[in-house]
């Protein structure tokens, strides 16, 4: 998910600015006014607040590494800074300035990657040193990127195109281009992958239609049609763990989970039985594989498109939200963290679908900060400052002015650290690294304490 500053939108929580899950749907990371807060969604009835970071501000950017205590922090106060931290420990691994606004970071075992509006960074996450820089990408305000999370790829995807639905897939690992996917005929609102990196979902600002790739191929495998009355802003999309299913939120009050199974015409109609007594599904199907061929494209593509398997009401309009398929104490959930202040829990129909059931709701916030937050709405002097809005593109990594006593690393002139250590290589040399112990991976510099 993009992490914009939502705080100026009508019914917005006070104290929310962004929000984002990490990699496998197990943690619920929320930047706020006073900071940031990690939140673990593995169980319905509960929702446990693991860390509260209070070190900077104002946080429209926070991303975690799956269940590791690194995390990384984007404040309004210093929008060209990334600020990297060991949560457990209260220590900064590191932080890094950039020639321009930070709009969006994504990362996984191998890479963390840095979207501006006009070029993207890519970094090796054991030692934070930067690899490659995309310059002159296409103009890209709201930092739409998506990076895949397996741990054999590193897939990169981002707007190919600012006037049109090009996708363009980079191998993050190998820093090369993989393929140009012509998606949608109107520039891309929401891109992500499956958990293997072996399907890409995309939408465009249209929001009618979402489309499934296979990479790295670029062929298209699926085609879902959200809706056609009106145009939405599609704010998330995200496959479950299986890729079998695919969810898509939006500006609208409704939530819709896709099915990912193929159907063929010999599904629909079994010409074995032609000549018996064949049902009025099986003519129909026939039909409407016959009609496909001869109406015209638009029309055919229409027909071929997939509706929604299930659907969730949301009982808001217009907020900002993002939304996650999980499997939660071994039943499937979806999960939709509202800018109201509220992760909403439903529950999935792997088999009917159909109207999903709200089974749980938490708040993100105490409501002691809710009277806070409304002294503030009549102060609205204390509103934080949205970053300026800069077009030209950033052509260097800036160093970092002025480090302070917590600072462990800034750039050196090849881009890599001037200080700190480095993750032993046989750490990764087999395998996933563990994440989920005291020692686990980073920390990339030693704090002596």
């Amino acid at each position: 998910m993009e992490s914009p500053d939502l705080s100026d939108d009508p019914g917005v929580h006070r104290g929310f600015i962004c929000a984002s899950f990490n990699q496998d749907t197990t943690s619920l990371s929320v930047g706020t006014k006073t900071g940031y807060r990690l939140f673990s969604v593995t169980a319905v009835d509960k929702l446990d607040c693991i860390h509260e970071g209070v070190e900077c501000p104002d946080v429209y950017i926070v991303e975690r590494l799956f269940s590791s205590s690194l995390v990384v922090v984007v404040s309004l106060s210093m929008p060209r800074r990334m600020n990297v931290y060991h949560f457990k420990k209260g220590t900064e691994i590191c932080n890094y300035s950039y020639s321009n606004n930070i709009l969006s970071v994504r990362l996984n075992r191998q890479r963390l990657v840095v979207c501006l509006e006009e070029s993207i960074y890519i970094h090796n996450i054991k030692d934070m040193k930067l690899l490659k820089t995309l310059l002159n990408t296409p103009t890209n305000p709201s930092g739409l990127c998506a990076l895949s999370i397996n741990h054999g790829n590193s897939f990169l995807a981002y707007p190919g195109s600012a006037t049109m639905g090009e996708i363009t897939v980079y191998d993050a690992n190998n820093l090369s281009t993989v393929t140009l996917i012509q998606a949608h005929d109107s520039p891309l609102a929401a891109l992500t992958f499956n958990a293997s990196g072996t399907k890409l979902a995309s939408a465009s600002e249209k929001g009618t239609v979402i489309r499934v790739f296979s990479i790295p191929e670029g062929q298209k495998l699926f085609e879902f049609r959200r809706g056609m009355k009106r145009y939405v802003s599609i704010s998330s999309l995200s496959f479950s763990a299986d890729a079998q299913f695919l969810c898509a939120s939006s500006n609208t009050e409704t939530v819709h989970i896709f099915k990912l199974e193929q159907h063929s015409p010999s599904i629909l109609f079994d010409s074995s039985q032609e000549e018996e007594s064949p049902t009025w599904s099986a003519y129909v199907g026939k039909m409407f594989t016959a009609a496909s061929t001869y109406l015209p494209t638009q029309v055919s593509d229409m027909m071929n498109q997939d509706r929604a398997f299930a659907t969730v009401r949301l009982n808001m309009f217009g907020l900002k939200n993002i939304c996650a398929l999980a499997t939660i104490q071994k039943l499937p959930r979806l999960l939709v963290a509202s800018s109201d202040g509220f992760l909403y829990i439903y529950n999935v129909d792997p088999q009917d679908g159909g109207e999903c059931v709200l089974v749980q709701k938490h708040r993100l916030f105490e409501s002691n900060e809710e009277q806070v937050d409304q002294k503030e709405e009549e102060n609205p002097e204390n509103v934080p400052p949205q970053p300026p809005s800069q077009t030209y593109a950033a052509t260097v990594a800036l160093p970092t002015t002025a480090p302070s006593s917590t600072t462990l690393m800034g750039y050196s002139e090849d881009g890599g650290a001037q200080k700190g250590e480095v993750i032993p290589e046989h750490e990764f040399a087999e395998g996933p690294v563990c994440l989920d112990d005291e020692n686990e991976f980073p920390p990339v510099g030693n704090q002596n304490n």
